[in-house]
């Protein structure tokens, strides 16, 4: 039997969740995965609470731009309407990744930006990680997961979030993105050695200043600029 566009996107869903356990970035119920079906505005999302090793396919949620269920017996991630205000603001993206990973998660924390101290950091983004202001207690009493998302939002203002794909939210933990849930997956693991590699530069010398914008540049670009040129042409 062919699968429809929803249940590809399940599949897809479902092993990029399994992907966040392979590599260490979560731990019982930790952290989920969502990805988009732009043309049916539908959001597939891990359900809340179900450990990674009970998961299957047909236990990820589908659910629409006002977090309706549209299938399933399950309750989607309480984190979901954070997605849902990034896929609303971010038109590129089709894939969101929240974790509690332990260094990124620190920094967020400590409720401080991941400096680029090297040219590992600028491979990946062209600046530093930001991190939101503190949520406010009129936020809080609000709709508190929908505030999460706009928090993210005020804070990419200055930002490009194409040019930066992670952020960490004040007192909570990482968020990262892409143009599907794989490649969403893929920048919480780079988030999380960015912030190791941080953390531990900084004990070494905690006097390190970020590396200077000509250098940041040259190693942007050469990944993703117009005339970039790491890797195979495809």
């Amino acid at each position: 039997m062919r699968m429809d566009s929803i249940d590809k996107l399940k599949r897809q869903v479902y092993e990029a969740n399994l992907e966040l356990k392979n590599k260490n970035l979560v731990v019982y119920t930790f952290g989920n995965v969502s990805g988009i079906d732009r043309k049916k505005e539908i959001i597939v999302i891990k359900p809340s609470g179900v450990p990674y090793e009970n998961l299957n396919p047909e236990d990820m949620v589908s659910v629409d731009f006002h977090n309706n269920v549209l299938d399933g017996d399950k309750c989607p991630s309480s984190d979901t309407l954070t997605h849902i205000v990034l896929y609303k603001h971010f038109p590129s993206i089709g894939g969101v990744v929240h974790t509690h990973s332990t260094f990124a998660t620190s920094w967020a924390q400590a409720k401080k930006p991941i400096p680029c101290l090297g040219t590992t950091h600028a491979d990946y983004a062209n600046r530093q990680i930001p991190c939101t202001q503190v949520i406010s207690d009129k936020q809080i009493k609000g709709n508190y997961v929908e505030e999460t998302g706009n928090q993210i939002i005020e804070t990419f203002q200055n930002y490009s979030y194409e040019a930066t794909p992670m952020v960490l939210v004040a007192s909570h933990g990482p968020f990262t993105w892409g143009k599907d849930p794989d490649e969403a997956v893929y920048y919480s693991v780079i988030l999380e050695e960015l912030a190791k590699m941080a953390y531990l530069t900084m004990q070494i010398n905690p006097h390190i200043e970020d590396i200077k914008q000509s250098l940041i540049d040259k190693h942007y670009n050469r990944k993703h600029g117009k005339n970039a040129y790491y890797g195979q042409k495809k």
